[in-house]
């Protein structure tokens, strides 16, 4: 047995596989280790100083993501993004969240995210202005009564001349204030009989200037117990004005792709929030891994009974479940993304990621925590951290339980008598 002062420090790099998944290419793995290394060296220790404060994501880190051009990675190369997919998207937050979930988050409010309106003058210059992390945004879909059952949205958007006039409350606005625009899911009609109750839907773009909120908005801060680094909000439109021609998706497509391609506002929220859990997953996936080398750490430097606490099998297995867990998620998420990239209509698979990585965060974080004893519930280590954000990762973008809903209803048929 080696000596304590012998022992490392840190988690040793998992080595290749021998034959690697078809999925893997010497580019991504340029890029993983290249946000890696961004992330324990410029984003942990930002995370390790201003999260116990609930501090604000820094100007200067959000410059740093821009410049290694993070905040473009599925916009096109045309338009001045990397022009890669939902696998390199994920995997990048993945790293970002292993050091700071809310660095891997604000990656979500770009990657093309506004850009989407009918002019195609406008569309390419906001494109490139996302790419650059010079259109950052935030999205609000929830409200008080219509969280998990978004056709239940009912903040109002009337026709006046060239404007919408935008009356409602919406909730669980994650970076409004900071954000250069707030894409907005409206109600413009009731559903006619027999219709969807998700017809009427429509998506605005509320553009804005940082730090401020225009005429007509009001929001309060939510107080979380977690999820810091940028503020989330709870939002009151009274007669806000938004130009008639900010609808964004469903008159978005170009004439070469045609009336299939133009989307409906329910129907676009509901692709967005498909690529939205995967990227929950590999934040999840990101945060277990955070905590299970915070444990593999400390069960080093831990002594007792005159020997490190590393010794003790049953700390061993935990150590060994936790990592098995881990690497089951980061694989299906990784193939869920894959699946994407390739056109492949992914509603179940998202769901069943979503579900497994997020629950397997709140496991592994929680046996961190275990593992951690009496310093584990102090705010003296970042584990605390991890698990509290790992917690919220079964809740946003659809609950467990809506998961569980989604799943099974592309599996089971209802009975006439649902």
């Amino acid at each position: 047995m080696t000596s304590s002062q012998e022992r490392p420090t840190e988690l040793l790099e998992p080595q290749p596989p021998a034959v690697l998944p078809p999925w893997h290419t010497s580019e991504r793995e340029a890029l993983q280790q290249q946000a890696r290394r961004f992330a324990t060296d410029e984003v942990l220790p930002v995370a390790n100083e201003l999260d116990p404060q609930k501090g604000l994501l820094p100007e200067s880190l959000l410059a740093r993501m821009a410049e290694l051009g993070y905040f473009g990675i599925t916009v096109p190369a045309e338009h001045g993004g990397m022009g890669l997919g939902v696998f390199e998207y994920c995997m990048v937050s993945e790293e970002l969240a292993r050091a700071w979930m809310s660095s891997a988050s604000i990656l979500a409010r770009s990657q093309g995210l506004g850009t989407a309106v009918a002019d195609a003058t406008r569309r390419e210059e906001l494109l490139r202005r996302s790419a650059k992390g010079e259109w950052i945004g935030a999205i609000a879909l929830s409200e008080p009564d219509a969280g998990s059952d978004l056709a239940g949205v009912s903040t109002r958007a009337v026709l006046d001349g060239d404007e919408w006039v935008v009356t409602g409350h919406k909730r669980w606005c994650g970076n409004a204030e900071a954000a250069d625009f707030i894409q907005v899911l409206v109600r413009e009609r009731d559903p006619e009989p027999g219709e969807s109750r998700s017809k009427g839907l429509v998506n605005l773009l509320l553009e804005k200037e940082r730090g401020s909120f225009p005429s007509g908005l009001t929001g309060t801060p939510i107080d979380k117990i977690g999820y810091h680094g940028f503020l989330t909000w709870d939002l009151v439109f009274d007669d806000v004005r938004i130009p008639r021609a900010n609808v964004v998706d469903e008159a978005a497509a170009s004439d070469e792709q045609g009336e299939a391609a133009k989307r409906a506002g329910f129907a676009a929220a509901q692709e967005f929030l498909n690529t939205a859990r995967v990227h929950t997953a590999a934040r999840a996936v990101g945060l277990a891994r955070a905590a299970l080398e915070d444990s593999v750490v400390y069960l080093q430097e831990r002594e007792q009974f005159g020997h490190p606490i590393g010794d003790f099998q049953a700390l061993r297995f935990a150590v060994a479940e936790m990592a098995s867990q881990i690497e089951q998620s980061r694989a299906f998420y990784r193939q869920v993304a894959h699946l994407i990239d390739l056109g492949v209509r992914c509603e179940r698979e998202a769901s069943m990621v979503k579900l497994e990585a997020t629950e397997m965060a709140v496991r592994v974080t929680n046996q961190a925590m275990q593992l951690h004893g009496g310093n584990g519930y102090t705010t003296e280590r970042q584990v605390e951290r991890h698990w509290r954000d790992a917690r919220l990762t079964t809740i946003l973008e659809g609950t467990s339980e809506i998961q569980k809903r989604i799943i099974s209803d592309r599996m089971l048929p209802r009975s006439p008598l649902t």
